[in-house]
């Protein structure tokens, strides 16, 4: 079988071919700490599941409209308007099973081929992968961990081209858990009006967020028309199954992408959209409760790395991950990430995972217990010490 020459520019998310490596280990009688997959270990709180079984019940479970169910579209646009100011109505919300799709339907809509995208690195790679998929150039920007993960507003400017079309934004990050300073993100906003361009912001992880008010460069002046803010359920209400995500759009980028679902998808199913409804309207304690949880685990995470031999560790604001410099070790991202699965029972990310600019880093995941991941430190310090001697 032939295959289209594009198929060779898709690329990949590195944490699930870890977690069959891992599952491997396991099955030969191994034990094994997961940190690598990017997914809250909690369940989905009862009452959105109830909402789920009750819609199926009231028969919910028939074709929708391509953009999402109206009810449902107004009540994104009625929170998202009040708790981030950003000017949107039902309009301006497209609901997709999961947020990727946000990101490949805008980017199909937006951009022609040989049109330029900035995105940062390291980073999520679908956003290189989608870019590169449908013929763009991709354009990485890089996050440097002495600046905490910051962008350079100068570097940015600098890569700035008559052919830049968008700049995807990433806050709270991932891998590194940073949050964008209210300078940067303004300073972001000067350039886009300036140049003429478009920004993705991925607020996915907005609602994990330990430290301030969450930004959303859509509230700042003149930039709800050229912001596409994509988000979703699966990280805030520990979700990831059952595929539910949104972007908040200008109106007539909004008909295009519900055009390209028509297309793709026909609609989002009814039921969840319903359970994410009801999880939008219902007591949000469980959300509360999950987020300071993360926090404990992340202050353990942080101390203990800091007190790993060859190891340095900044204290990330928002997500669920840590983003460990490791280069004092004298191994590769990908030798330490290898031997760490191998023989220290951790599962872990590269920093390679998430792009070039990710070597001398791994990426830990602490969506897991407090308990394991004291498992996983000890196990790391054990085997870094060891072979530091």
């Amino acid at each position: 079988m032939t295959y289209a020459k594009r198929m060779s520019r898709l690329g990949t998310e590195t944490a699930f071919e870890v977690l069959a490596r891992a599952r491997a280990l396991e099955e030969q009688g191994r034990k094994i700490v997961h940190l690598e997959i990017g997914e809250p270990d909690f369940d989905t709180p009862k009452f959105i599941r109830q909402a789920a079984v009750d819609a199926l019940e009231e028969g919910w479970t028939h074709y929708g409209p391509s953009a999402g169910l109206p009810e449902f579209r107004k009540e994104i646009a009625k929170q998202w308007k009040a708790e981030r100011a950003i000017p949107c109505e039902a309009e301006n919300v497209v609901v997709t099973p999961g947020a990727k799709p946000i990101m490949f339907f805008v980017m199909l809509a937006l951009l022609e081929e040989g049109d330029e995208v900035l995105y940062p690195n390291p980073g999520f790679p679908i956003y290189e992968s989608v870019a590169n998929f449908i013929g763009a150039r991709a354009v990485p920007l890089h996050l440097k961990g002495e600046d905490e993960f910051d962008l350079d507003l100068k570097e940015l400017e600098r890569k700035i081209t008559g052919r830049t079309k968008l700049l995807v934004i990433n806050s709270p990050h991932n891998p590194t858990g940073a949050v964008l300073k209210p300078e940067t993100v303004e300073g972001i906003a000067a350039l886009a009006r300036k140049h003429n361009f478009h920004i993705l912001a991925d607020e996915i992880y907005a609602k994990i967020q330990y430290e301030g008010r969450h930004v959303s460069i859509a509230s700042l002046p003149g930039m709800a028309e050229r912001t596409i803010v994509l988000d979703g359920f699966s990280k805030t209400y520990a979700m990831t199954g059952w595929r539910l995500g949104f972007g908040i759009m200008e109106k007539h980028l909004a008909v295009h992408v519900a055009r390209l679902m028509t297309n793709s998808n026909s609609c989002t199913a009814s039921f969840i959209q319903r359970a994410g409804l009801a999880a939008l309207t219902g007591p949000q304690g469980e959300l509360h409760a999950m987020v300071e949880e993360f926090r404990v685990r992340r202050d353990e995470m942080v101390s203990g790395l800091n007190a790993i031999p060859g190891v340095k560790c900044f204290t990330p604001r928002g997500a669920f991950y840590v983003f460990p410099d490791i280069r004092a070790t004298g191994m590769s991202s990908a030798e330490l990430a290898k031997a760490l699965l191998e023989q220290a029972g951790i599962a872990c990310l590269s920093g390679t995972s998430f792009g070039a600019h990710g070597e001398g880093y791994i990426r830990f995941s602490y969506a897991n217990s407090l308990a394991n991941i004291k498992i996983a430190l000890q196990s790391m310090n054990e085997f870094l010490s060891v072979r530091a001697r």
